[in-house]
């Protein structure tokens, strides 16, 4: 399941914890060439050393500014010469009823998670299509498949970047670059964290403490997908907890 992905350039915005760190560590262990992003450069740096990738590795970026996005890539193609792949990881999940009118948290959750995925997309495209080759993968959320009372903006921006991955994989095929969509549930991360109302935290953190599982797993699904042959185009990827019914 490892296979085709020694020696890959990979991009992964959000890397300093939860999924993006998870990625890292199971990637670094394949041999590709990591370049992560985040806002957080302490954390990132840590994990760039502990892992030996290398100073420039990491690169602070807040993937609400587009020229920031772009940075990062560019750096990568500096760094190695070309960028194989962008894991479009960055996102938050500020739940809440929409009559609370969080319209910050309702900003912030767009910008993230939906323009955030945009610029990678916007940054990495010129460089894949030069080299008529490349893969980006988007990170949606079972919440964009289907809504709950509460999650209806973040559901909202997770159901937009499955239909952006959608128009990107159609857009993308006379350049033979790959796109994939991951679809977690509950994974045992940060996220709950960005849940500024305290009932609804509350509530969050109760279903993930009693179902949620290992950052790997998510991780494990990046790698099935990036180590498929050029001619197989893993599309979208769904998965749950066993023990999840949402």
């Amino acid at each position: 399941m490892t296979e085709n992905i020694r020696d890959k350039v990979v991009v992964i915005t959000g890397a300093s914890s939860g999924l993006g760190e998870a990625t890292v560590r199971r990637l670094a262990r394949e041999g590709a060439r990591l370049v992560l992003g985040a806002r957080r450069i302490d954390r990132l740096q840590a994990l760039a050393r502990e892992l030996s990738l290398g100073e420039e590795a990491a690169l602070q970026t807040d993937v609400t500014s587009f020229d920031e996005v772009k940075r990062l890539v560019d750096h990568a193609v500096r760094l190695h010469g070309r960028i194989d792949v962008l894991l479009n990881n960055a996102g938050l999940m500020p739940h809440s009823p929409l009559e609370r009118c969080k319209v910050e948290d309702w900003d912030r959750t767009i910008d993230v998670n939906l323009k955030g995925v945009l610029y990678g997309i916007g940054a990495a495209l010129p460089h894949m299509k030069a080299q008529k080759s490349g893969h980006i993968i988007n990170v949606s959320s079972v919440a964009g498949h289907k809504v709950n009372p509460g999650g209806a903006v973040y559901a909202a921006t997770k159901h937009g970047v499955r239909v952006i991955s959608e128009g990107l994989r159609q857009e993308v095929k006379p350049y033979n670059i790959r796109t994939t969509i991951i679809s977690p549930g509950a994974v045992a991360t940060e996220l709950p964290d960005s849940v500024t109302e305290t009932d609804v935290a509350e509530n969050v953190r109760a279903l993930y403490q009693r179902v949620a599982i290992p950052a790997d797993s998510f991780a494990r699904a990046v790698v099935f997908a990036m180590s498929q042959p050029e001619d197989v185009d893993i599309n979208e990827i769904l998965f749950r907890p066993t023990a999840q019914e949402y």
